[in-house]
C-alpha cells in the first residue's frame, strides 16, 4: 500500500507563500512590461536583428509587432497566456513569462509576417536574446 501523505500546516503555508510570490512575479513582470512598451520592443528588435536571428524587410514593422504583442500579454487571462507558452515551456528552468511569451510570439507568429524574411538559430537562442533585453530594461 502506498503511504499517504498529509503536508502539515507549516508545510501548507510554505508551499502556498511560494506559489503567492510566483504569481505576484509573474504579474509584475507583465504590468511592468506594459508600462515600458516602446523601449522594450524596440531594444528586442534591435537585438534580434543584430544577432542575425530575424532578417526583416523593416524594422520599424518587427517593433510594432512586439508592441503589439506585449499589449496582447496585458490583455489576456491566464489560461491564454500558458496556452500560447506550453510548448516552450521546457526550454529553460524556471522561465520568465515575458521572454517565453515573446519568444513564442516569434515562433510562431512572426515567421508567417509579410515583412519576415527567414528567422534564424534555435528556440533556445531566441529566448537568451530576447531575456536578455528584458533583463536589462524591466525592473526587478
Amino acid at each position: 500500500m502506498a503511504k499517504i501523505f498529509r503536508p502539515s500546516n507549516r508545510e501548507s503555508s510554505i508551499l502556498s507563500r511560494i506559489e503567492s510570490s510566483k504569481e505576484y512575479a509573474r504579474r509584475k513582470a507583465i504590468s511592468n512590461a506594459k508600462e515600458l512598451l516602446e523601449p522594450l520592443s524596440n531594444a528586442i528588435a534591435m537585438k534580434l536583428i543584430e544577432r542575425e536571428l530575424i532578417e526583416t524587410k523593416s524594422k520599424n514593422s518587427l517593433e510594432e509587432q512586439f508592441q503589439y504583442s506585449l499589449e496582447m500579454l496585458s490583455r489576456e487571462d491566464d489560461f491564454e497566456i500558458d496556452y500560447k507558452t506550453s510548448p516552450f515551456r521546457k526550454l529553460v528552468p524556471n522561465p520568465n513569462i515575458v521572454s517565453l511569451y515573446l519568444t513564442a510570439f516569434v515562433l510562431e507568429t512572426l515567421i508567417d509576417h509579410k515583412d519576415i524574411i527567414d528567422i534564424y538559430g534555435s528556440d533556445e537562442d531566441i529566448y537568451l536574446c530576447i531575456h536578455h533585453q528584458v533583463n536589462a530594461i524591466l525592473p526587478r
